[in-house]
Order: C-alpha cells, then sequence, then structure tokens
C-alpha cells in the first residue's frame, strides 16, 4: 500500500500568505520611519547649515558699517534694519527686513555720491519685498526685534542714542516766480537764473533783488553708532539670540 503524498492544504497556505502578509506590513512602516527619520535629518542639517550662513553675512554686515555722514549708518523702524556698509566699488545699503514670515535681504548698487545714496535711503523705506535686489534668506519666521548696545547696557534700537548732530534744515532756493502772479502785484519780475529775483516797477526803476521763495530740506539727526547690535528672532517656534560687536566705521 502506498503511502499518502506530502503537502499543505488551501487553509494552511492562506495562513501562511496572512503571516507574511502581516510581516510585510511591520517591515515596511519601520522602513518608512527610517526614511522618515533620514528626511527630517537631513532638513534639519540643511536649515542649520542655511542659518549659519545667513548669520555669517549678518554680522559681516554690521562689522562693515561706514558712516558717510550723508544717512544714518543704521537704524531700525520695527520692520527693517538698513546700514551703510563698505564695498569695494564704494558705499552699499543694506536693508534686512521680516515681511509675511520671510526674512529677507536687500542691497542697492555700490554708490559713490552723497546724493545717490540719500536718494537710495528714501527708496529703501518704501520697500515692499519683491523688488529687484530682494532676497528671501529665511523662510518660517516670527517676529524679531533689534537692540543697541550703548554705554554697556542693552536699549530698544527705536529708542533715542547720543546725539552727535541735530536736526539741520537747509535753505534751498526755489526758481523765480512767474510772471502772472507778478501780473497780479502791479509789477513785472525778472530772474537772471542765479535764484534772486528783481522786481521792475512800474515807473522803470529797479528796486534791490527779493530772493525767491525757498524750499526747506530737512537733514535727519546724527546720532552715535551703538558698540554692538542684538537680534532676537523667532526661527520655527524658537527664539534665536545673536550679540554682535561693531567694527570701526566712518571717516
Amino acid at each position: 500500500m502506498k503511502g499518502r503524498r506530502a503537502g499543505f492544504t488551501l487553509i494552511e497556505v492562506l495562513v501562511a500568505l496572512a503571516i507574511m502578509a502581516v510581516l510585510a506590513a511591520l517591515a515596511w512602516q519601520g522602513l518608512a520611519g527610517v526614511i522618515r527619520g533620514r528626511d527630517a535629518g537631513r532638513e534639519l542639517i540643511d536649515r542649520t547649515a542655511l542659518l549659519q550662513t545667513v548669520l555669517t553675512q549678518w554680522e559681516q554686515d554690521l562689522q562693515a558699517i561706514y558712516d558717510t555722514g550723508a544717512v544714518p549708518p543704521i537704524g531700525f523702524d520695527g520692520q527693517t534694519l538698513r546700514l551703510t556698509r563698505r564695498s569695494d566699488a564704494g558705499v552699499v545699503l543694506v536693508a534686512w527686513a521680516v515681511r509675511d514670515g520671510l526674512w529677507q535681504r536687500w542691497t542697492s548698487a555700490a554708490l559713490t555720491r552723497s546724493g545717490d545714496l540719500q536718494e537710495a535711503w528714501l527708496r529703501s523705506q518704501q520697500l515692499l519685498g519683491n523688488e529687484p535686489g530682494q532676497l528671501t534668506v529665511m523662510r518660517g519666521v516670527g517676529l524679531w526685534q533689534i537692540y543697541f548696545n550703548r554705554g554697556g547696557a542693552w536699549t530698544n534700537a527705536q529708542s533715542t542714542g547720543d546725539l552727535l548732530q541735530p536736526q539741520v534744515q537747509v535753505q534751498a532756493v526755489a526758481p523765480p516766480a512767474s510772471s502772472a502772479s507778478s501780473a497780479a502785484t502791479g509789477a513785472s519780475q525778472a530772474g537772471d537764473g542765479s535764484g534772486t529775483v528783481t522786481v521792475q516797477n512800474e515807473g522803470g526803476a529797479a528796486s534791490q533783488p527779493t530772493p525767491a521763495p525757498v524750499a526747506a530740506i530737512v537733514a535727519p539727526p546724527r546720532y552715535a553708532l551703538p558698540d554692538g547690535v542684538r537680534l532676537q528672532i523667532t526661527l520655527d517656534g524658537q527664539q534665536l539670540t545673536r550679540d554682535i560687536a561693531l567694527g570701526p566705521s566712518g571717516p
């Protein structure tokens, strides 16, 4: 009598397949966890390296501050920190700002004339964050605050510092008055192009030159540079504090 051939029943095969499916699912979950951990670690390393690069640029900007005398060398308005720094081709205006969770840095072209620098300073007060030259250095940024070290104490950067030069009002001569306004007063006016108006009476005799109307140009007050700058900024819900000592500045 022949013996019965060995084999697996259908139930045994189904049980084995079920066990293999469970083991495969567990193995896949473990592998997915390893991949997620690797990606998170890589992202953290990349963000840390980026932050280090940004802070290095921040420190270089502050230590290269140059006081031209034409505009404030450094100033903070609550959103934007502006400073003037040396460059190989002249002076560069730099603006660091936090807008809508973005930390941005804007730079002007290298400038060599005071008028151009003053114009760039005024233009930097109207930056929206999408102008040419704007660079988003980091995302996921919260509030930030800047403090200045004055006399060994940290104070809010928006508070008044040591005044070097008060606000100055410069008088600029305007163009001569129009002939229409002269006719209204019964006298003719002639300008010699120098900004001075000579009044011609109806009888033909010329009176003494009368200064033309003037326009007031207000130069902002100048304050002594602080000894250091403290940065407090929120990144990914964590507050970062960085203190930088300022380097030599200005003529």
